[in-house]
């Protein structure tokens, strides 16, 4: 079962004007091959269909880890993508075409389908697709796919970083990178345990350093490119017998924390009148609360 905290990963700023093009770039980060929705699905899948839990239960562990923090990754994408909404239309009368930005922009579905929030697709509009997913069932397979998939999304996360200085975007990818990051290394250490074959020694790949991103430095000072999560439960604290000794990259002793991130509240969004969402007037409200107070 999963267990839902209601709270963000870390705190994103919140803007006074938005970026409607910078959202419809962030969405790779969501939807796209090497997106949050990716990353979830493949561990998620895996962790499900794991055989010989009990036998190979740090490698299950390490992979239903990842699992409960990449479900927090995708909320963080969304709610920096709904923030990046904020301010792109005004309310109007509909003859005077209120939502005309919405015309040019390169991200209709954002205007169209989701009242200016994050869409499960990729940057261009395409949803996302199930056959991203590789769970053959072959532990060193799905490891090394795993790996890979890493390494693919810091480098989509490291070319949307460049396309924009909205600095909600920047804070949420700043924060992606560095955890990413230790994603790429866990999987290196667990294909390491696994077969003996050193993959870290690639690393870093993509090369270029997490500090060489002024967004990402703040959460490399936090040492949260050193820890992994057991979320509160006893049930995935073996992978202590995978994530140990040192980051190979910062040479820092490497933690397992029992528990969970701190959090940050998670943003409340306006209200759109010009795209009748939520679609309750005041009236409406009233009626709605009248109701409510009738079953108290």
């Amino acid at each position: 079962m999963m267990k839902r905290v209601n709270k963000i990963a870390i705190e994103l700023p919140y803007p006074e004007h938005g970026d409607m093009n910078a959202a419809a770039a962030v969405q790779e980060l969501m939807g796209g091959k090497f997106g949050e929705m990716s990353t979830l699905n493949n561990y998620m899948f895996q962790s499900f269909n794991f055989r010989g839990k009990k036998k190979l239960k740090p490698f299950y562990d390490l992979i239903a880890s990842i699992t409960a923090e990449e479900f927090g990754h995708v909320e963080l994408v969304a709610n920096a993508i709904n923030l990046l909404s904020i301010g792109n239309t005004v309310p109007g009368d509909p003859d005077t075409a209120p939502l005309q930005n919405g015309k040019d922009a390169r991200y209709s579905t954002h205007f169209t389908t989701t009242a200016q929030t994050a869409w499960p697709g990729d940057g261009m509009g395409r949803p996302w697709n199930g056959t991203f997913v590789n769970n053959s069932g072959t532990l060193v397979e799905d490891l090394l796919a795993n790996y890979l998939l890493e390494i693919g999304a810091r480098n989509h996360k490291m070319r949307v970083y460049e396309m924009t200085t909205h600095p909600t975007a920047l804070e949420m990818i700043g924060y992606l990178l560095v955890r990413g990051g230790t994603h790429i290394i866990a999987y290196a250490k667990a294909l390491e345990v696994a077969t003996g074959v050193e993959v870290g020694k690639m690393l870093p790949v993509p090369s270029l350093d997490n500090n060489k991103f002024d967004h990402a430095k703040k959460f490399m000072d936090q040492g949260l490119y050193n820890v992994l999560y057991t979320w509160g439960e006893e049930d995935y604290r073996d992978i202590n017998q995978i994530w140990k000794g040192v980051n190979p990259e910062t040479g820092e002793t490497l933690r397992v924390i029992d528990g969970m991130p701190k959090g940050a509240p998670v943003p409340d969004f306006p209200e759109l009148p010009e795209q009748f969402a939520p679609g309750i007037d005041r009236d409406d409200y009233h009626r709605i609360l009248k109701r409510l107070k009738s079953n108290m």
